[in-house]
């Protein structure tokens, strides 16, 4: 169809738009009551944030600026951290900040979420912070004890003596494992309060299940008082998908007027369209479906190696920090529909919150005032081409209605103002594309310089550790078991790198009997040779290659503490996927003197390998049975649940 319009110089033109199918009509009105609104967030948490770290100041402080710079990226309003553990967490461990019993008089600020909380309130001080425990250290007998609660409130100190922090939230809860409120109202909340943090509020249960601790606050109003919202993971179903209805809040869990949490969702890569374009539309559905006012995304961003779990997922890319490069996925625009046009404290007009149609979620939209001085926003996801025509009444501002645009094609675009008339106006929207109207001003699609290009990782590469302060993450390393860290040696002489965990911990994920050991490289590296001096305080110790990921870590040599060495290689095999830890050579070393430094070196070509501990050849073995699966892969450092060290490593092809 044809429509005439007389364009801004007063010149007729004829356009050619597609035909809508209906019109959509919306009232916006002070008086419609709606629940606060609480922020769009992200949960920094299983090790996927890790490579971020190692950045280049300024690029890394470039993908933060995307994450958390008011009215320039994502402008996320909530930050929910991991309170590390030392066990696996999903791509990796998280250190924790009291991993011996004794650290609990001086709690130790490991890791990168102290640090990245503080570049999230340093670039938006109204950030909302939280926290929540994925494994917990071997010292805590179980979750719901005294111990477990000393070291909450351990994390809460360093927060706030180490790094000025303040502390929000606190999710009173084992991730997707549930809650215990007899523990929350008899131990933890005593405890956080003796310690000055009656102030820092309880979420519980983060957990996968269906709103199901609403029936045990309906008989327990003591537990129903301190916990002050329920958040549940993927509302949506994991994924998600966006038509599901099983796992949404029930009419009477609404009606308890309590604030609900979509506390873990997403976990999709948001770089296309369609992905992001389904994160705005969960956004959406959650208030519409549950009155969720918080939802937030894990994880932040693919922080993690290729081949990793999840790799790729979230709001963006940042996994190379040798090459600098790094990758705003269309989600940030995405986000940015919300986030740059609402604060925390906005309320929903719930009138003005539904499905475009009644038969999918694919097309909604949810409109906010800001209580204070009646400015609003109304978000729009389209699946097809509509109108709408929009009502403004009541006490909210009837000044110029700002548009702002996303599409497959393009994101982030301002749009001509549209002006009230009789105060209402009405506009074409385009399908598959997300709106936002609003009478606020001051967003941006901001904008750094493009990062360097991506690069494979360096080799050869080297360490010798001594650029590190103590305590610090050695870079390029990623913990998938245990805990491990720059140290000085012995003698006060020098630095290495030392494993801290003395023990496994009470795990998230997987099975344990696991050893603990750190990752670095390239997933695509065949032929090279590893080599490190290792000093085995006791147990074991080793280097290898071809790391792949938990169940194929390809090969290496270890290094007993009488002495005994082996080649080992591990790998899926047999009808039930059993680990397979076969030794391909064992030996003794003569006259072996344990407190003491040992060169290992490890030989990959092809399936050669070639071990020699200090400058001897000790075995050279082939591994038909287990090739090609092990044809390339990462170096790997290992150790037993002991104090071992290891210095001057290296990788050459």
């Amino acid at each position: 169809m044809k429509r005439k319009y007389v364009g801004s110089c007063g010149v007729a033109a004829m356009l050619f738009i597609t035909p809508v199918l209906g019109q959509t009509k919306i009232v916006l009105d002070d008086a419609d009551k709606g629940r606060v609104f609480e922020g769009i967030g992200v949960v920094s948490a299983g090790a996927s944030t890790r490579n971020l770290v190692d950045y280049p100041e300024k690029l890394r402080s470039e993908v933060l600026d995307y994450m958390f710079k008011p009215k320039f990226g994502a402008n996320l309003q909530h930050l929910k951290v991991e309170i590390g553990g030392g066990e696996n967490s999903t791509c990796g461990t998280e250190a924790s900040h009291v991993i011996t019993r004794e650290e609990l008089k001086n709690p130790v600020p490991r890791g990168y979420e102290f640090w990245l909380m503080a570049e999230a309130r340093k670039r938006n001080p109204k950030v909302v912070l939280d926290c929540l425990p994925w494994s917990y250290p071997g010292w805590i007998p179980n979750p719901w004890s005294q111990e477990a609660a000393d070291w909450f409130v351990a994390f809460l100190d360093v927060a706030k003596k180490q790094y000025g922090l303040k502390m929000d939230w606190v999710a009173a809860a084992w991730n997707e494992k549930g809650c215990d409120l007899n523990w929350i109202v008899k131990t933890l909340r005593p405890t956080m309060d003796a310690h000055g943090y009656a102030d820092v509020k309880l979420q519980a249960p983060d957990n996968n299940g269906s709103w199901q601790i609403f029936d045990d606050l309906a008989r327990n109003p003591e537990a129903d008082k301190v916990i002050q919202a329920v958040g549940y993971h993927y509302p949506n179903e994991f994924g998600p998908q966006i038509e599901a209805e099983g796992k949404h809040a029930a009419e009477k869990v609404i009606a308890t007027g309590k604030p609900l949490w979509s506390s873990e969702e997403f976990c999709y890569s948001g770089k296309t369209w369609e992905m992001a374009m389904l994160l705005a539309q969960v956004y959406n559905k959650n208030y519409i479906r549950s009155r969720i006012t918080k939802t937030e995304v894990w994880p932040m961003l693919s922080g993690m190696y290729p081949g990793l779990a999840f790799h790729g997922a979230g709001l963006m890319l940042a996994d190379t920090p040798w090459s600098g490069n790094y990758d705003v996925y269309p989600a940030v625009w995405t986000t940015a529909h919300t986030t740059q046009f609402t604060e925390s404290g906005w309320r929903y007009m719930d009138k003005a919150c539904a499905k475009i149609e009644t038969n999918t979620w694919k097309g909604s939209y949810v409109a906010l005032r800001d209580p204070k001085n009646g400015d609003w926003s109304l978000i729009v996801c389209t699946d097809k081409p509509t109108n709408i025509h929009v009502q403004v009444t009541g006490k909210l501002a009837k000044g110029d209605v700002h548009v702002w645009k996303s599409n497959g094609k393009i994101q982030f675009i301002e749009e001509k103002p549209l002006r009230l008339t009789n105060g209402t106006f009405t506009i074409p929207l385009e399908g598959n594309s997300i709106y936002t109207l609003s009478t606020t001003t001051g967003q941006r699609k901001g904008a750094h310089p493009a990062p360097p290009p991506i690069a494979a990782f360096p080799l050869p590469y080297k360490d010798d550790f001594e650029s590190y302060a103590a305590g610090a993450i050695a870079k390029y390393t990623t913990d998938m078991k245990g805990s491990f860290e720059a140290a000085k040696h012995a003698d006060g002489k020098g630095l290495c790198l030392k494993q801290l965990s003395p023990k496994e911990g009470i795990i998230w994920g997987g099975a344990g009997g696991d050893q603990p050991h750190t990752i670095f490289g390239d997933l695509n590296w065949t032929d090279y040779t590893i080599q490190a001096d290792v000093l085995v305080t006791a147990g074991k110790a080793g280097i290898g290659g071809r790391y792949w990921c938990g169940e194929q870590r390809g090969a290496g040599l270890v290094l007993q503490q009488d002495g005994t060495w082996s080649i080992e290689a591990s790998v899926v095999a047999g009808v039930n996927n059993e680990l397979k830890v076969p030794p391909l050579a064992t030996g003794k070393i003569d006259s072996f003197i344990p407190a003491t430094w040992h060169h290992l070196t490890l030989v990959l070509k092809g399936d050669e390998l070639t071990a020699s501990i200090d400058s001897r050849e000790v075995a050279r073995v082939r591994y038909e049975e287990f090739y090609p699966a092990h044809k390339s892969g990462r170096a790997y450092l290992m150790s037993s649940y002991d104090p071992n060290c290891f210095d001057n490593l290296s990788v050459t092809p």
